[in-house]
């Protein structure tokens, strides 16, 4: 692994799903001419230190201003994950911005599926599977509300393909003011569900719901935006308002803006702004 690590690496940091930066969701962006091994990976997003690094690699042999197909993979500090929207985000405006591609959309193939990047009047367009909600049966299920200090709710829920457990709360106080034991969240076994997240109606004109998403067991305490969630959100608040397009807040410390755009075949387009800070 040492001799991988020795190598000169183009790495951003990007905030994303925000227009300035120091806010949204930072994620680091790693450029990489050829796979290195895994482990080599994941020693990068442990010294990246952020919520998410993502890997990209170029899959034809021209030169990178010439490629809009490429291998994406994201890791936290701890360990590989199947998808992240606010990487994916970062990776592109690495590529459309930076790198100067001369393209509008981009392929990235990923462990859960093709997806696409488009630039989009509003942003950037990323094409994600379609999530639906599915009942919260699971063994820790009063574990998770008791540690979060949860009582009552309106709705709960778990996305049937990211199994992410979600829980509609009654108001967007709740949700802002909400303190969650990380230390007892920790402790509680969760091999059926990826994280937890919470929403309600927005208390803003301007957006139609109002979320925070919390994931621990990932070494992510609070995540400050979160695409991936937002795949099962977005169908959920589409059908609970009847609206094909959602603008959704991120209540984290940092704070953060995602669009919701429902498309056919069980997609869903989240579009959104991001920020290069930094360069290494």
């Amino acid at each position: 692994m040492r001799k991988y690590l020795l190598k000169k690496f183009r790495i951003y940091h990007v905030d994303a799903f925000t227009t300035e930066a120091l806010t949204g969701n930072p994620a680091a962006v790693c450029i990489l001419e050829e796979s290195i091994p895994d482990e080599s990976m994941q020693a990068i997003a442990f010294e990246m230190n952020v919520s998410e690094t993502a890997f990209v690699i170029p899959k034809t042999h021209l030169p990178i201003d010439q490629r809009n197909v490429f291998s994406l993979r994201w890791f936290t500090p701890m360990k590989e994950v199947p998808l992240c929207g606010h990487a994916t985000l970062a990776s592109s405006v690495v590529l459309f911005d930076d790198l100067s591609i001369p393209y509008d959309e981009i392929t990235y193939e990923t462990k859960s599926g093709p997806l696409v990047a488009k630039k989009d009047p509003l942003g950037i367009a990323l094409d994600f599977p379609l999530d639906k909600p599915i009942e919260a049966k699971f063994p820790h299920k009063n574990e998770i509300l008791q540690s979060m200090g949860i009582i009552d709710y309106q709705n709960i829920f778990i996305g049937q393909k990211t199994k992410k457990l979600v829980i509609h709360l009654h108001s967007a106080h709740e949700v802002r003011s909400l303190n969650p034991n990380f230390e007892k969240m920790k402790n509680i076994p969760v091999e059926d569900i990826k994280g937890v997240g919470v929403t309600a109606g927005a208390d803003a004109s301007n957006y139609d719901c109002i979320t925070r998403y919390f994931n621990p067991w990932a070494g992510v305490n609070e995540d400050p935006v979160t695409g991936s969630v937002h795949t099962l959100l977005g169908y959920y608040w589409a059908e609970l308002l009847d609206k094909k397009v959602i603008y959704a807040y991120q209540a984290s410390q940092r704070g953060g803006e995602i669009i919701l755009r429902l498309k056919e075949n069980m997609r869903i387009e989240l579009i959104g702004k991001a920020v290069i800070v930094d360069r290494y």
